[in-house]
């Protein structure tokens, strides 16, 4: 359950007893197809050395923005889309509703639906990339012009026809162009800004990898960030501009990971084995995983392009929340968060005033965490410990009579008051109200980093961390100081990564508090 193996399993399955019954793409051709031409570079590669760049920039590629965007900002943009279609419909009930006001209810209704159904049957919310200003307001004038006819020859026929109505009907065509003007406005600048378009890395050197990159660059579906491939002593140094960054051991922990959406194998379509391999391998990764098979020409290659970069149905495993399901709980997350300041915020003012007045120090400690993506994202906290004794790196966890633990401390950690800080870290984007509780980096279980003591731990941040969840409120809150521990926690978190929706994150908030008030663990 932990990794939806038996749905990857099968999606694998399925895709090598389709490749294994297909004819061989015929020999590429030197306009078609430049996949061959790399083979013949020099077998070299680029050591990828970004540890003293700037943080969230990397080496240049030909897709690179100047600046790498979270993989969480894009999560949350992608249905657009929906929005712009709402906002459609409730402009298009407002002009019918003049129209109708002007006594033309006929005219008024068959305008809007005439409009807004033309629009989606034209393909107007679509966005395909490449697509003008131009080509895209052509697209619309169809639908707009037979609404407005339509309207006004009912408004003729209807024996008392007048200049407002038409004046009326005219503002809101025009009107609902304009914001089909926008809404391409707005998805080419997200397109420029690099907000909606997924960035991917590649797994394998190979001639498979190059016809990848060469239908990104003829699509724009996505940005190529580096490639990386085992046999380092055959790699070229780029392929097509993007550099070979390492193999798949470092990009397990590459700091580049958590700018990138989703992690492509390409690899021939014989190489079952070596496939499942690097499944297994991968599959720890909190990034989706997807398969390049490559059968097929140019324009089989930018359909299964476009199909990795929409994700949802063909992961093999690391699948998180739809963009759907993303903007619902950013939204419940921002609701939540707003409500809890207004009602925590004297507390909060207490609290800081306590602190204060207990120990000498900052009233904040900040520490840097595991977000999604692993991401990483400095996490605020009322601070519990004494300010000589801090310790950001969490090689020693906390335990029962902590010597450490300030005696405002030992209260606002017992009612987790000490968290309250963090509504801002949800507030900001890097946390949500519900979600696993978020680790510090490097932090240890028994003198033995955490992470290391389960497989499936990076599947936690297949979602953002939050301020309390099904972990918390099942009892496994607090330290964790044992590999059972740890093992049960993880297996909490992505049970709850599992079956999140609207209503069980709704049930855990209720749950938190009487959790807290009942709970009679001393360490905390």
């Amino acid at each position: 359950m932990l990794t939806r193996r038996s749905d990857g399993e099968a999606r694998l399955n399925a895709v090598f007893e389709t490749t294994s019954v297909m004819q061989p793409a015929a020999p590429p051709t030197a306009e078609a197809q430049p996949a061959v031409a790399f083979l013949a570079r020099a077998d070299k590669r680029a050591r990828a050395d970004v540890d003293g760049e700037e943080a969230g920039k990397a080496r240049r590629g030909p897709f690179r923005p100047g600046q790498l965007i979270p993989s969480r900002a894009r999560l949350e943009t992608r249905p657009l889309s929906r929005i712009f279609r709402v906002v459609d419909i409730l402009a298009a009930v407002l002009a019918a509703l003049g129209v109708t006001a002007e006594g033309h209810p006929i005219a008024g209704g068959l305008w809007a639906i005439t409009a807004l159904i033309g629009l989606r049957a034209l393909g107007l919310y679509g966005f395909p990339r490449g697509d003008t200003a131009r080509r895209h307001l052509g697209r619309a004038a169809p639908a707009l012009a037979a609404s407005f006819l339509a309207a006004s020859t009912v408004v003729l026929l209807s024996g008392h026809p007048d200049a407002s109505t038409f004046w009326t009907l005219a503002t809101a065509t025009v009107g609902l162009a304009g914001l089909q003007a926008v809404w391409w406005r707005v998805i080419a600048d997200g397109r420029k800004q690099g907000r909606l378009t997924p960035n991917i890395v590649v797994i394998g050197a190979t001639a498979n990898a190059e016809r990848l990159i060469n239908a990104a660059m003829r699509t724009g579906e996505v940005n190529v960030l580096g490639v990386f491939d085992d046999r380092l002593d055959r790699a070229p140094e780029t392929i097509m501009g993007v550099p070979v960054l390492g193999d798949t051991n470092a990009l397990l922990d590459h700091r580049i990971m958590p700018y990138v959406d989703r992690v492509v194998i390409a690899v021939r379509s014989t190489a079952e084995v070596r496939v499942r391999q690097l499944v297994d391998k991968l599959g720890v990764l909190p990034n989706p995983l997807n398969l390049f098979i490559g059968v097929g020409g140019p324009a089989e290659d930018d359909l299964a392009l476009a199909r990795i970069a929409a994700g949802g149905e063909n992961e093999l495993s690391g699948a998180g929340l739809s963009p759907r399901h993303a903007w619902i709980k950013r939204a419940q997350d921002l609701t939540v968060a707003i409500l809890g300041l207004v009602v925590a915020g004297p507390v909060m003012l207490i609290v800081a005033l306590a602190v204060k007045l207990d120990s000498p120090g900052p009233i904040f400690f900040r520490q840097r965490r595991h977000g999604f993506n692993n991401e990483e994202i400095l996490v605020w906290k009322f601070r519990s410990m004494r300010h000589e004794m801090a310790d950001a790196q969490a090689a020693r966890q906390i335990s029962a009579n902590d010597d450490r633990v300030t005696r405002v401390g030992k209260f606002i950690r017992k009612t987790s008051l000490d968290e309250l800080p963090q509504l801002f870290n949800v507030l900001r984007g890097e946390m949500s109200i519900v979600g696993p509780r978020p680790h510090a980096i490097g932090m240890k279980t028994g003198g033995v980093e955490s992470a290391k003591l389960v497989a499936e731990y990076a599947h936690r941040h297949r979602m953002k961390p939050g301020l309390t969840g099904w972990a918390a409120i099942k009892g496994s809150r607090g330290p964790v100081d044992t590999p059972e521990s740890v093992r049960q926690r993880v297996a909490l978190d992505v049970e709850y990564i599992e079956r999140q929706s609207f209503w069980l994150d709704l049930y855990i908030i209720a749950m938190t508090i009487p959790c807290l008030l009942g709970d009679r663990s001393a360490v905390r």
